[in-house]
């Protein structure tokens, strides 16, 4: 199958396509990935201008909280550190993150770790954030939204800019940049460098981050080189342990990650508890303009990462970490410290080829990319042992995962009419995984080789597309359908493989459909969109558990995503505008049940709840803005954003909920003429209401024979209260 696979991809022809303007062809890096005016999805776009507004200490995901469907919140409490997004309840492994169309998702875990590229919203010149399926990217398919970032874009003059914020829990974050704008020549060169860290708003979310950006390029007339660096690094505490319901009512800041006690019973907090991680971005794109209708790019990416967690842990048993023959008299169990490492490669080659006329827009495209990553595991230390022990020779844990993915598209709008375009897309997507080797557990619970990690898979996916779009005037019309496949993540493979081999686990597939409408006027716009995602052998925790203890995902025969999302605008006078969206939507489990295990783990008790409501899906998510420009250099925004209940898990049990809340954010900000540069003040209040509330969580349960009873705990994630933060940014 390997050969076939590499044999695909000696076969196909590097054809892609994409709206393009030929005196700028830096705008074609991205535009495979893009939707333009005419395609007939849901989706937003968000400038340079926009971004430069945000809180400073925001994430990306934090940044795009008030677009239509978006629910986000950070582990740390803060908009530093861990940080998550949900759109149409779609989790981030379901979102597809391109920048310069190069897909970031991690390819094992699907997931994009913002905390590991920090200050995106300094750097990126647009986002652009599709609802649904969208249109097929490069690389990974999107299961729900895709998220495009730009950075290429070159501005034509020269500038430079120094920012330096800080707020609340001693958050601080500095940044500069500079560009020489487009020399005559066709030259340019571009840089930035940003720090930011916080104590966090609970115990240990401190966060210690750095980012450097770096593109150096030339654009001609017919051709543009561009090679662009880009690094993330980060320190920071563990936060994804959450807090215990009962904790929270107590102490809503308390956070148990590395909490230890000395034979005195004196509490203490293991200092370097931590997630640490660098990642490290380099392309290289060219772009060839063969005339004003056809053009060509090429981006050549690798991807490193390396880093690790560190844990104090507890009466841990030294049998379960590979140990060599230990000392005589040497206890069973001891507090340890250690390390779960990885490190990973990730090559990618975009080439797609675009073609435009008035009426016809085709793009066309392949994606090829290869992933290798490492997960081991290092001892530090064991208290009984202590210092001068050698930890070396401790065999714990080593897998390797690799995965090759091949992808092939073709995308066209035909316009016959000015008021009718169609659209028709499809993509192949060829996928090879596999695992082998010893995970974290297989000591403890493992029997024989047979039971070590393994795992080899070729998948093949067809996604096809199609739509139309009817517009007149300040009235335009869309209607697609789509169909698309996701192969199971890293964490679903391996829990499955040890947990309930005899019955694997296979590929989501899921029906989208799209019906919107939306008026633009000089003074009020507004958009209505029907959307309804329909997935078969959906990928959820029942919780069953794999033989170490860990929620294995099942395959759910049917589920749906049906909902309404309304938008809206209005300026009722030059110096004041109002913006609003409010989906409202059913998000269901056809027939769920639910495997609650044993006390002992010996076994499983089975729950029929029938149709539910699918865990994390708030049914009402809506935001106001309201933007005030009450004299020259000033701006005054406030925005309230609702979220209605969501549950932890499927069950639909009022006991699992997760309340509503409300937030009011506010933000001011005030710019001064200094010469030939802009001296920028801007302050920001967060939560003013100072709500006390969480936006995520987990549940644990068990069920006892002998009683007939089920116990159960929540965890839940405390966000902050009001908090503030001020910036001063000097651009020239």
């Amino acid at each position: 199958m390997k050969k076939l696979f590499l044999g695909l991809s000696m076969a196909v022809v590097c054809i892609s396509v994409a709206a393009q303007e030929p005196e700028r062809l830096d705008s074609v890096v991205v535009s495979a990935s893009r939707a333009g005016k005419n395609t007939p999805i849901a989706y937003e776009n968000l400038g340079k201008e926009q971004l430069s507004r945000v809180n400073p200490h925001y994430s990306m995901p934090m940044a795009l909280n008030l677009l239509p469907s978006v629910v986000t919140y950070n582990e740390g409490g803060t908009g530093l550190g861990n940080s998550a997004m949900t759109i149409r309840g779609s989790k981030g492994s379901q979102i597809n993150v391109t920048l310069n169309g190069i897909t970031l998702n991690d390819a094992e875990s699907q997931e994009v770790f913002w905390v590991n590229i920090p200050a995106l919203t300094g750097l990126v010149s647009s986002v652009q954030v599709q609802r649904g399926l969208g249109t097929t990217a490069n690389g990974a398919g999107a299961f729900g939204a895709s998220v495009n970032m730009n950075t290429a874009f070159v501005r034509p003059e020269p500038s430079a800019s120094v920012e330096f914020s800080g707020g609340s829990y001693n958050t601080f974050m500095t940044s500069a940049s500079a560009s020489s704008g487009l020399l005559k020549s066709g030259f340019y060169a571009s840089a930035a460098f940003s720090y930011g860290s916080t104590d966090g708003y609970i115990r240990n979310a401190m966060v210690d981050s750095k980012s450097a950006f770096v593109a150096l390029g030339w654009l001609g007339q017919n051709n543009s080189v561009r090679l662009t660096y880009l690094m993330g690094m980060q320190k920071s505490g563990i936060t994804w342990d959450g807090i215990d319901l009962e904790q929270y009512k107590k102490d809503r800041r308390y956070n148990p990650a590395g909490e230890y006690t000395d034979e005195k019973g004196n509490i203490y907090y293991y200092p370097n508890q931590t997630d640490n991680y660098a990642q490290h971005h380099l392309q290289l794109n060219y772009t060839h303009s063969f005339s004003r209708s056809l053009a060509w790019t090429t981006t050549l990416n690798y991807t490193r990462g390396d880093g690790y967690d560190e844990y104090y842990k507890t009466s841990r048993k030294f049998k379960n970490y590979g140990f060599p023959a230990l000392p005589a008299a040497t206890p069973e169990r001891s507090d340890m410290i250690y390390r779960k490492q990885m490190g990973n490669n990730y090559l990618v080659l975009n080439s797609d080829l675009m073609y435009r006329t008035s009426a016809l827009n085709i793009t066309g495209g392949i994606n090829l990319s290869t992933y290798k990553g490492d997960h081991w595991g290092d001892m530090l230390w064991a208290k009984e042992l202590g210092a001068d022990y050698d930890y070396s020779a401790v065999d714990w844990y080593f897998n390797v995962g690799s995965k090759h993915d091949f992808g092939a598209f073709v995308r066209a709008e035909y316009s016959p009419l000015p008021w009718l375009t169609a659209y028709a897309d499809l993509q192949y997507r060829g996928v090879i995984y596999t695992l082998e080797g010893v995970d974290d557990d297989w000591i403890e619970y493992g029997s024989s080789e047979s039971d070590r990690l393994s795992f080899d898979r070729f998948w093949h996916f067809v996604n096809p597309r199609a739509g139309v779009t009817l517009g007149q005037g300040p009235h335009k019309g869309i209607l697609s359908v789509a169909w698309g496949n996701r192969e199971p993540g890293r964490g679903d493979i391996k829990e499955n493989v040890k947990g309930v081999g005899n019955n694997p686990i296979r590929p989501e597939r899921m029906l989208n459909l799209e019906l919107g409408y939306s008026y633009t006027g000089s003074v009020f716009s507004a958009g209505v969109n029907l959307y309804a995602m329909e997935y078969f052998d959906m990928l959820l925790e029942t919780g069953r558990l794999s033989n170490a203890g860990y929620a294995i995902k099942e395959n759910v025969p049917r589920a749906w995503r049906r909902g309404v999302e309304l938008t809206a605008a209005v300026t009722p006078v030059g110096w004041l505008r109002v913006d609003g969206n409010a989906s409202f939507s059913i998000n269901q489990i056809d027939d769920y049940v639910s495997y609650v295990p044993y006390e002992n783990y010996s076994n499983v008790y089975a729950v029929h709840y029938g149709r539910t409501t699918m865990l994390m899906s708030p049914s009402v998510i809506s935001m106001l803005r309201a933007t005030l420009t009450p004299g020259q250099g000033w701006l005054i925004s406030a925005d309230f954003k609702y979220l209605s209940s969501q549950y932890l898990d499927n069950s639909m049990r009022e006991e699992m909920k997760i309340p509503s809340y409300n937030l009011l954010n506010l933000m001011v900000s005030k710019d001064f003429r200094l010469g030939s540069g802009t001296l920028s003040l801007s302050a920001y209040a967060n939560n003013l209401l100072g709500l006390e509330y969480y936006a995520s969580g987990w549940r644990w349960e068990s069920y006892d024979p002998a009683t007939g009873k089920i116990s159960y705990g929540i965890g839940v994630y405390p966000q902050a209260t009001r908090n503030f933060m001020i910036k001063m940014r000097l651009t020239f």
